[in-house]
């Protein structure tokens, strides 16, 4: 699709095997781009096509304006192209009728009327039209709603319902049940029962109003998994194939083989699998020279049968993935979403994530292998389950976008809770809406020692971008920090402000720079105080000095506050810190007397009392001060902070964080918000 300021005109590809897009590679994945560097869209030459979430498909912008493309492919003959970063690969024929039956729908609309133009020609022309709480799921504010990420099991899953109730969210998801992929059974540790315990799961949940669902690879397959072991399933994928040139037992180590070809391709080679009738091998590498070898071969690998084989028997490599996993043909491809969808059906549940469906790629058939897979799932589910699912993934395609509900992704592991992949999540948002999808942040973690003030960050970014997430936690971090509890209440007053409206256009403008504080304050039942607060992070650390000379820091600020409150969390990190003193630039010298060992933290919010909390942010003590010892004036503040360090471990410093809560309506901005619309 593309817009003017009034009218659009769009393209829609009707069945899965006609691909929006113009067929740039041979392997039908569209091209990539880097949204932090490329300006300029037209420009699609090799060196710009970087492995990022933005792809050209349908609708590519040009210099003289915009085209908008689709294509068919004729897969009646077997072709050897570039794939999953492999200079050869086969992609097999497949008897899909080729171009005859591919067919587009060509639209034109106001700007306005587009998303609803693209439900009428969903509806008439029979493609997926999910639906969540009873409105199709590109309509639905559901669509973009939170959730909690927990391991829930027949064990705790009541536990798992009361978090969720608490954080006020509807749905409670789970990171990964599995004990294989590609047959999708259960850990017995946590589902004794297998799928009768997660339906029981999922009847318990909804009594409730809390809807579950799980975590999935899409056909990443373990090699633990029945398709794969003690008998190989001959659909798995394949890069390629030669034919043994001698004999073999079941004991040789090294394996004559008529071609390297396929064999001696090392990149993306993660398991070093090959397949000669029911045994799997691994090998080390491929001789140098012919006559061709594979070289400290591993007989019956993962559990099948070391065998004799004869001459000019096939043995094909197999396909894999950095998970180390192996991957499927189209026709495994399909088998194995019918299997998720009899799962789905089975137990009720109502969202899913299609985490790694590019593995899909060893279809040899790219975006159409992908799609293979989601529309084979979505047609073989019940019409119950089609009234209410959740369905999102890390990528998307031109035809994946009538099943899907949103994009959502961006992982926690990577960096500190604010810092990981913070610029490509923000960044995605304009991606989200240019493409008429919810917003969604992604995945953000809770640990045991990840306080309030890091969370209300992420909520108010969520409010900026009206943009859902993932809430991850585990039962350690649940019950260890201290602030658990706060937290969770807390996700659910911004949530239900988000869902309901409440924010103003101009808190939302304040709310998306990063840089900015804020918190919010629940003042009666749908109404909410919003204050934004002046942060000012420092780090005093243990340097080096002349004899005599006092250790001491100065940190600088600029208060724009009239009469202001200085709160503020003081951290001691990899040392113990003691004999604490501020010296503010109103002359009063303000001391601590506590120490705290790494990782407690001394927590002023105003009144007359100093928390003291341990490493996972539990209250541990406290002491008495006056308040009017931390009153600022407006304007630039200057002010000495020393300590004293013992117990000195790596890099032994002290975390100041100073919070100036801002009292007075700043120009433009709604201090009491309006009455949430649920």
């Amino acid at each position: 699709m593309v817009r003017g300021d009034e009218f659009a005109i769009g393209i829609q590809a009707l069945n899965p095997k006609t691909l929006g897009g113009y067929p740039w590679t041979d392997n039908d994945c569209m091209p990539q781009f880097d949204i932090f560097e490329q300006e300029d869209y037209s420009d699609l030459s090799e060196e710009n096509k970087r492995e990022t979430l933005y792809r050209v498909e349908a609708a590519k912008p040009e210099k003289f304006g915009s085209t908008l493309q689709a294509y068919c492919r004729n897969r009646t003959e077997e072709r050897i192209i570039e794939n999953l970063s492999h200079k050869k690969y086969v992609s097999p024929v497949y008897d899909d009728g080729g171009i005859i039956g591919s067919k587009i729908a060509l639209f034109g609309c106001p700007v306005d009327k587009t998303l609803e133009i693209l439900g009428n020609i969903e509806v008439a022309e029979g493609l997926p039209h999910p639906m969540i709480d009873g409105e199709w799921g590109k309509q639905s504010r559901t669509a973009s709603a939170a959730y909690l990420i927990y391991g829930y099991n027949e064990k705790n899953i009541e536990e798992a319902i009361a978090y969720t109730k608490q954080a006020g969210l509807r749905y409670l998801y789970h990171p990964g049940p599995f004990k294989n992929w590609g047959h999708f059974e259960l850990n017995e540790a946590e589902f004794p029962n297998g799928w009768d315990g997660l339906k029981m799961c999922v009847e318990k949940a909804e009594k409730e109003g809390i809807y579950l669902g799980l975590h999935t690879l899409s056909n990443f397959t373990t090699t633990n998994d029945p398709y794969v072991t003690p008998v190989p399933d001959p659909r798995l994928a394949k890069v390629g194939s030669s034919v043994l040139t001698e004999n073999i037992d079941a004991t040789q180590t090294e394996i004559p083989i008529q071609s390297p070809d396929f064999f001696n391709q090392y990149e993306n080679n993660n398991l070093h699998g090959v397949m000669v009738g029911q045994e799997l091998i691994r090998y080390d590498k491929v001789s140098d020279s012919a006559p061709w070898k594979l070289l400290n071969c591993q007989r019956g690998a993962w559990e099948t049968k070391a065998q004799a084989h004869e001459k000019d028997a096939e043995i094909g490599k197999l396909a894999d993935h950095g998970y180390k996993v192996f991957l499927t043909n189209p026709e495994l491809s399909i088998e194995q979403a019918k299997r998720l969808a009899e799962l789905y059906n089975y137990c009720g549940l109502r969202q899913i994530s299609f985490d790694g469906l590019e593995g899909n790629r060893s279809t040899g058939m790219g975006n159409y292998g992908e799609i293979l897979f989601t529309k084979t799932w979505w047609d073989n589910l019940s019409e119950d389950e089609k009234s209410h699912m959740i369905t999102d993934a890390s990528r998307t395609t031109h035809y994946f976008w009538h099943i899907y509900s949103r994009m959502n992704w961006g992982e926690p592991w990577y960096a500190g809770f604010r810092e990981s992949q913070t610029e490509y999540r923000l960044k995605n948002q304009q991606y989200f809406q240019r493409n008429l999808m919810p917003g969604m942040l992604g995945w953000f973690s809770m640990r045991n020692n990840t306080p309030v003030e890091d969370i209300e960050w992420m909520l108010a970014r969520s409010a900026a971008f009206n943009a859902g997430y993932a809430f991850v936690s585990d039962d350690r971090a649940m019950k260890t920090n201290g602030q658990a509890g706060e937290i969770l209440k807390l996700i659910g007053e911004w949530e239900k402000a988000r869902m309901g409206n409440a924010f103003s256009e101009e808190q939302k403008e304040r709310m998306k720079d990063i840089n900015n504080e804020f918190s919010l304050e629940t003042t009666g039942e749908n109404q909410w105080n919003l204050r934004q607060i002046q942060s000012f992070k420092f780090k005093h650390e243990d340097k080096v000095r002349q004899p005599g000379e006092p250790l001491f820091s100065t940190f600088k600020f600029e208060n724009q506050e009239e009469n202001a409150n200085l709160y503020f969390i003081l951290t001691a990190t990899d040392a113990t810190i003691s004999k604490l003193k501020i010296e503010l630039d109103n002359n009063k010298e303000i001391e601590i007397p506590v120490s705290l060992n790494a990782g407690q933290s001394a927590k002023y919010t105003g009144g007359d009392w100093i928390e003291i909390l341990d490493e996972y942010l539990k209250k541990s003590g406290g002491f008495k001060v006056n308040p009017d010892d931390f009153k600022l004036s407006k304007g630039k503040s200057f002010n000495n902070f020393r300590l004293h360090f013992s117990d000195k471990r790596k890099e032994p410093a002290a975390k100041l964080e100073v919070r100036i809560p801002r009292k007075r309506r700043i120009e433009g901005e709604l201090v009491i918000l309006g009455s949430a619309r649920m």
